[in-house]
């Protein structure tokens, strides 16, 4: 399993556009991805869940990537987190 940390750093938090990145990206890879924060998880896939999480502007995520090809969807889905 490959994971990584995230600080939400945008004023507007985790909003629509980089959610639908996120997810986007996510379904590119065979490996399953999974957002946490706060005692709450969601599939990186799932736009819902990803806009429940509701990241604001400093919010610590943990993402977690496991799968065939974890290393390669981690690094992209880390990519995408910089926003």
């Amino acid at each position: 399993m490959q994971s990584f940390v995230y600080r939400v750093r945008g004023v507007a938090g985790l909003h629509a556009r980089p959610v639908a990145q996120i997810a986007a990206e996510a379904m590119r890879w065979a490996s399953a991805a999974t957002v946490r924060t706060d005692g709450r998880s969601t599939d990186a896939r799932n736009l819902v869940g990803l806009m429940g999480l509701d990241a604001r502007q400093g919010t610590e995520l943990t993402v977690e990537v496991e799968g065939p090809d974890e290393e390669a969807a981690a690094e992209a889905l880390r990519t995408l987190f910089c926003f």
